[in-house]
């Protein structure tokens, strides 16, 4: 399977999170899109487990996009 995104790849969300899927590492704050985040792992369905980062670059939640919901970025 070839995959756009490789593990640890810093991306930028294109749209806001599915509430449903989201599993916060703390504080719940709603993941909008044009946030930040990495790649965790391709999950089996094809999708990805990203995690996204705060403004100070810290893990603030977890969740599965598509990959054309994804936009590889430079750190």
């Amino acid at each position: 399977m070839l995959t756009k995104f490789k593990r640890h790849q810093p991306v930028k969300i294109l749209r806001d999170a599915d509430t449903e899927y989201v599993e916060y590492y703390e504080d719940e704050r709603p993941i909008k899109k044009g946030m930040k985040g990495k790649i965790n792992i391709l999950l089996p369905n094809g999708k990805y487990h990203v995690e996204i980062l705060d403004e100070n670059g810290e893990a603030l939640a977890y969740a599965p996009f598509d990959e054309e919901d994804l936009e590889a970025i430079e750190n």
